[in-house]
């Protein structure tokens, strides 16, 4: 439910965004990989809350020129079956004139325990041309969740954490435009430890720690903010990605699949989003296809769910178990719109559409090739628009469970702008002691 996100922007995804959850993450020490201890009940509450990050990882289509600190909450519950867990929570930060300097902007991304960096440095390279050097870090980003044929296999699943640093080059083409063309050129080095979860089978062979290179390209013409719901985004963008392993080998079962030396992904995104002027309803419209050549588990594209922040380009369908199908190649249709209730405009009803044709990863194919959700639920939005909060239901009307299809899950977000509602609740002219934060949220829920 919900719309994507991004342009100025960074998000989540796990081997290579579209993926499971994000790779990132300093190195951890030896005993936290293939011999750590199992894990606590507590520890899978703070996974789930450390997925938020696949969302941020940092693969800017340019550096974001506006001042922004937003917390985000998302969480998709089936409600039948057993999915992988489906949640985050961050803290997102977006400072220009970093350090008083006017050329700097730091972006910054936590979550409980991991954290996504860059440093973008304007005119780096050139009148329109800028640099972002990247550190990302931290525990679960890189964690596996097998899912066939609509049954999660808890016991082929696994955690991975995760360590990576990068480089990107942003060139702006067309600098007198009022719709900006970037391109966009990133390298990075990420390490991954994998690790067993309470569920994972003795027999079940880990596949071995990884170095991965990888390299992404593409061109953006437009972009959408990397907030819940923007009044206005228009973009068309075209990616590759590669990504080469330096231990390719096989895990699982007796060696039954593997982890490929190299892939390659070709992806294509079109969106549209608008608002009314007059009677501000709020649409959104998008397309996306990719294909790829030697794609493994870590590297399809990974769709279901419906996580707006949860990805750097979120495959949602309503309904569905958070990246339930793996795939190799694919079309998706979505589209969203969110309807005034009242005439201030503060609730909102939704409703969400999405249709995908996909050609699925071999070992983790199903019948038949077409996968459609359906969701609705409603909108708060506070008056002053520092935070919206949304509930809603979904449906996937193909998803397998227990043999038969249809599948229904409910779905919580929450957005906060921190820094709207600090200026809001602190005055200038008033001291320490006094704010006018308490009478102005007093007067914003009961007026």
């Amino acid at each position: 439910m919900l719309v994507e996100r991004e342009p100025n922007e960074t998000l989540m995804g796990t081997a290579r965004s579209f993926g499971n959850g994000a790779q990132k993450a300093v190195a951890l020490p030896e005993w936290f990989g293939k011999h750590s201890p199992r894990m606590t009940r507590g520890w899978r509450i703070i996974l789930a809350l450390a997925l938020a990050l696949g969302g941020i990882r940092g693969a800017l289509a340019q550096i974001d020129p506006t001042r922004r600190e937003l917390v985000q909450l998302g969480y998709n519950q089936p409600i039948e079956g057993r999915g992988p867990l489906a949640a985050y929570g961050f803290y997102y930060l977006n400072r220009p004139d970093f350090l008083q300097q006017s050329n700097l902007t730091l972006r910054l991304a936590v979550a409980p325990v991991y954290l996504d960096s860059e440093l973008g440095i304007r005119r780096a390279l050139g009148p329109h041309t800028d640099l972002g050097l990247g550190l990302a870090g931290g525990g679960f980003a890189d964690s596996y969740s097998e899912v066939r044929r609509g049954k999660y296999e808890k016991e082929e699943s696994f955690l991975g954490h995760s360590a990576e640093i990068s480089s990107s080059v942003y060139h702006l083409f067309d600098p007198a435009s009022r719709v900006p063309l970037y391109g966009i050129v990133r390298g990075a080095v990420h390490y991954s430890v994998y690790a067993r979860d309470t569920s994972t089978e003795d027999s079940f062979e880990l596949p071995d720690d990884q170095l991965f290179f990888n390299v992404r390209a593409g061109f953006r013409f437009g972009g959408r903010e990397p907030v819940m719901m923007p009044e206005l985004a228009m973009e068309l963008s075209a990616w590759y990605e590669g990504e080469f392993r330096a231990h390719p080998n096989r895990y699982g079962y007796s060696d039954d699949r593997p982890v490929q030396a190299y892939a390659h992904s070709f992806w294509a995104r079109a969106l549209l989003n608008y608002t009314t002027p007059d009677w501000k309803h709020n649409f959104a419209v998008s397309v996306t296809g990719g294909s790829g050549v030697n794609l493994d588990r870590f590297s399809a594209y990974r769709m279901g769910g419906n996580l707006p922040l949860g990805a750097e380009f979120p495959l949602a369908l309503p309904g569905y178990y958070y990246q339930e199908l793996s795939t190799t190649a694919f079309t998706l249709f979505g589209g969203q719109y969110n309807l005034p209730l009242d005439s201030r405009q503060r609730f909102l009803a939704n409703l969400t559409v999405a249709s995908a044709w996909v050609d699925y990863l071999d070992g983790l194919r199903q019948p038949g090739n077409w996968h459609t959700g359906i969701g609705g639920g409603f909108v708060f939005r506070s008056p002053s628009e520092s935070w919206l909060i949304a509930i809603g239901y979904g449906y996937g009307v193909n998803a397998i469970r227990d043999d038969e299809r249809g599948a229904h899950s409910v779905l919580f977000l929450l957005q906060f702008d921190w820094g709207r509602t600090r200026q809001r609740l602190f005055h200038p002219d008033e001291g320490v002691g006094r704010t006018r934060g308490l009478d102005a949220i007093l007067k914003n829920i009961f007026r």
